[in-house]
């Protein structure tokens, strides 16, 4: 089956939604004209610009996640409040979920995010991270999301356990409320994802204590499993809906999901490259994996990067294709029709983000 053009999104017309100016489709990216007048432009990168986000919306999830933050979980001291608000959770969600049918949809999705965010900043990144026992911290923090059963003796101090800190905090409120709107499937589903990431967070640590500089092959192994995934899985419960088990355990559907990943990770990579370099120690991305394996300069590493990055998201499209031909079930094309979204809201996210994020000089 031959690749879908830009801006396909499955049970969708094309033409209809999504695409580019004619100018910018040819050479493979969304371009200046389809962002925002102040957006970060990644020339040559291939990706698919949003309607901007309700702004009715994005002020109440703003408001609602900053008081979850503040008074339920005391997430962070006052002098963290302004990276909080940088982060722009708002604008973030409804981006990524526009066919959310309550506010409260949206909040389930702001505050696993919001959760999964502080568990890499302390546990992992420079607000505390470490790789010297991240094993033991993360098994602890997963137990917020999948619950321990013990003795009647023990189980108290595990329970305790979960207020102990920023991250377990968040996790367990986070997963509380997301079990009230998802289905036991769909919340089994979660934790399967999030154990995936944490594995993919004891490798990135397991080669920082050891020095070592994966191949480039390892470096997009590791970052299959600490990416994004965990996102748009539940795009069906955001939705108010559900992906059947069985479809969503399908091996081309989870062919989507792990490229959808992967190339939203690698958006990441692309646009905190220089709030990396700039932060103490040495940070592992692609642009820096491609420089060391493949002795290319820090331009054309990162010009590969963007390669990398468009071939991921070719085949995300192609892969969402031939499964909404293979399997158009309703649900199935709903799902895939939501991942793609969350993709491109992800996207527009990184590129609006102007207080966390800007660009090399390297056009």
């Amino acid at each position: 089956m031959s690749r879908p053009e830009p801006g396909w999104v499955p049970g969708v017309p094309v033409g209809s939604v999504r695409r580019g100016c004619p100018w910018c489709r040819a050479r493979g990216h969304g371009g200046a004209r389809g962002a925002p007048a102040d957006a970060l432009i990644i020339l040559g990168l291939y990706w698919h610009p949003v309607p901007e986000p309700d702004p009715v919306r994005v002020a109440e999830v703003s408001r609602r996640i900053k008081s979850w933050a503040l008074d339920e979980i005391q997430l962070y001291p006052e002098d963290w409040e302004g990276d909080f608000d940088g982060f722009r959770v708002g604008p973030y969600m409804v981006a990524c979920h526009p066919d959310a049918p309550t506010i409260e949809h949206l909040m389930v999705a702001a505050r696993l995010m919001v959760a999964e965010n502080a568990v890499d900043d302390c546990y992992c990144e420079d607000l505390g991270g470490s790789p010297i026992g991240l094993g033991g911290r993360l098994l602890l923090a997963h137990t917020a999301l999948d619950p321990l059963h013990s003795t009647a003796e023990y189980q108290p101090a595990w329970e305790e356990s979960l207020h102990a800190d920023a991250p377990r905090r968040s996790y367990r409120s986070a997963m509380e409320y997301f079990v009230r709107l998802a289905t036991p499937s769909q919340a089994d589903r979660f934790r399967h994802d999030m154990a995936r990431l944490h594995m993919g967070y004891l490798a990135e640590a397991a080669w920082d204590e050891t020095n070592h500089v994966p191949e480039v092959w390892e470096y997009l192994t590791m970052r299959q499993f600490n990416n994004f995934r965990p996102c748009p899985t539940i795009t069906d419960t955001v939705g108010g809906y559900e992906l059947p088990a069985d479809l969503h355990a399908q091996p081309a559907m989870q062919r989507v999901l792990a490229l959808a990943g992967n190339a939203s990770t690698i958006v990441n990579d692309l646009y905190s490259y220089t709030k990396e370099l700039a932060s103490p120690g040495r940070h592992m991305n692609l642009p820096v994996v491609l420089a060391d394996r493949e002795n290319l300069s820090e331009k054309d590493a990162y010009l590969k990067a963007v390669e990398v990055h468009n071939d991921l998201m070719r085949d995300f499209e192609a892969a969402s294709a031939e499964l909404a031909a293979a399997c158009p079930v309703p649900s199935v094309l709903r799902f895939l029709k939501g991942v793609a979204v969350w993709v491109d809201g992800n996207h527009y996210w990184h590129q609006t983000n102007t207080y966390r994020y800007s660009l090399p000089d390297f056009w």
